[in-house]
Parts: C-alpha cells; structure tokens; sequence
C-alpha cells in the first residue's frame, strides 16, 4: 500500500508542481508528471535530512514533494534550455 501512496502523492505533487511552474519544455504525460513528483519526494527528502528538517527515514509530505517537484522543474528547465542552444 506504501507505493501506492507514494505514486499517488508524486502524481498530484507533479500536477501542483507543473500549475505552479509551467512552461514549455516541461515533461508532461501521466507517467512524467509521476515520476516528477515521486523524484520531487526523493529531493525534498534529501534536502530535508540534510539541512535536519526530518529525522533519518522520515520522508516529506505533500508541501515538500510540491517544492522538491518545483527544483527538479527548475532544473529541468536549466538543461533542457541548454540543449536546443
């Protein structure tokens, strides 16, 4: 039931992600946009361990899977601008 969750909350962190930032060369489809939020996850996470905002093998809610999502757009966006210069 755990993945589920996650895939679930990945999948709206991606949308709220994506309303939040858009733009052109952004990923889209259902897959991406899962894949976003759940990498969105996994980078709020680090971040948080990291900077000790959550204990070691606590994960980050919505609000933090949105912001991790939000960084991994911006860096997205940063290489993908690169690629078609």
């Amino acid at each position: 039931m755990g993945i589920i969750w996650t895939i679930i909350i990945g999948f709206v962190a991606g949308i709220i992600a994506k309303f939040i930032m858009p733009g052109s060369n952004e990923p889209s489809g259902f897959i991406m946009t899962t894949i976003l939020g759940i990498v969105g996850a996994f980078v709020a996470s680090f971040l948080g361990q990291a900077l000790g905002w959550y204990a070691p093998g606590e994960g980050a809610g919505l609000i933090g899977a949105v912001v991790g999502a939000i960084i991994v757009l911006v860096v997205w966006g940063m290489i993908a601008g690169r690629r078609r210069e």
